[in-house]
């Protein structure tokens, strides 16, 4: 017989299912205006923004850990145990990696190779965790799937072999840390950002050698990216990753690499490929409907680790 305590937990969850795949959608949403911000960025190399971008994401979430937990931001920090450290490290690989991706290779091209996230993510939650997908995402991602394929025709080849492995390198390292932070979903993950932006902001200032003399609007544009954007859709993730399973969470993270190259499409004239287009749309599609689909039908039982989710 369940407790009252387990009852009040799953029912917690089942109510906030639908609620946290539309936090996921805004959030994804959100960030996909970063390669936007990138492009508008004139003189900053990746190891800058990487340090005022990390510094801006620091300082947003230290003041959400301030106001939520009365000021005890480093008691807090340090409750989050040796997992909470892992997942830093494992964020921070993937925050690095991905300005570098940007830098090096076009905006549609090192988004392409970040759709691979949720196929990562639900092969490693399904090993480490026995998170088995509900038919209903596995239809999603079928789409999904689909619509990265035409995205990534004629368009791989496009850009620096180094920004593509660099792109391929964050899409590890963040489904790594999804599947931890699904993992410890009780726990407060929230300070892991703190953590992360620390390890980025001490290996890029490693990197630059202080070198952090940058014009204004650029400085301004990595704070913002970092503070708001990132800062915002990272607050998203660890909350929806209490209610969804980790390749859920991710799989509506397409939305970021569908809409991405659209953005600078329209503002920066980096002109996506009609295929790019087509795909964007299907990812696009397939995510909509399973979130509406959610959040019509937003009740539903959780299940056990070995069962579908």
């Amino acid at each position: 017989m369940k407790s009252p305590a387990e009852v009040t937990i799953r029912h917690s969850v089942d109510s906030r299912h639908g609620y946290a795949m539309l936090l996921m959608v805004i959030g994804s949403i959100a960030i996909s205006f970063g390669g936007l911000v990138q492009r508008n960025i004139t003189v900053a190399d990746a190891w800058q923004i990487n340090v005022y971008r990390a510094l801006g994401m620091l300082i947003a979430i230290a003041l959400i850990i301030a106001i939520q937990n009365r000021g005890k931001v480093i008691h807090t920090v340090l409750s989050v145990g040796r997992f909470g450290i892992l997942a830093g490290a494992l964020l921070s690989v993937a925050g690095i990696c991905f300005i570098q991706a940007l830098t090096h290779t076009t905006v549609a091209n090192a988004l392409f190779v970040l759709g691979a996230i949720p196929f990562f993510t639900a092969l490693l939650a399904w090993l480490f965790l026995g998170e088995r997908l509900r038919q209903s995402t596995l239809v999603t991602m079928l789409f999904a799937g689909c619509g990265l394929v035409l995205m990534v025709f004629n368009g791989i080849s496009i850009g620096s072999g180094f920004g593509n492995a660099m792109a391929l390198l964050t899409a590890a390292g963040f489904a790594s840390y999804a599947v931890v932070v699904r993992y410890k979903r009780r726990v407060e993950m929230l300070p892991v950002l703190l953590i992360s932006s620390l390890l980025i902001i001490l290996i890029s200032l490693v990197v630059t050698g202080d070198d952090l003399a940058l014009p204004l609007n650029d400085i301004l544009l990595s704070l913002f990216w970092g503070g708001c954007l990132s800062g915002f859709v990272n607050w998203t993730f660890i909350i929806a990753s209490r209610h969804l399973a980790a390749a859920e969470v991710t799989l509506i993270m397409l939305l970021e690499f569908a809409l991405g190259p659209v953005w600078v499409w329209l503002f920066v004239d980096e002109v996506p490929s009609s295929w790019t287009l087509i795909g964007g749309a299907i990812v696009i599609t397939a995510v909509a409907v399973r979130a509406i689909l959610e959040l019509i039908n937003k009740s539903r039982p959780e299940q056990t680790p070995s069962q579908p989710v």
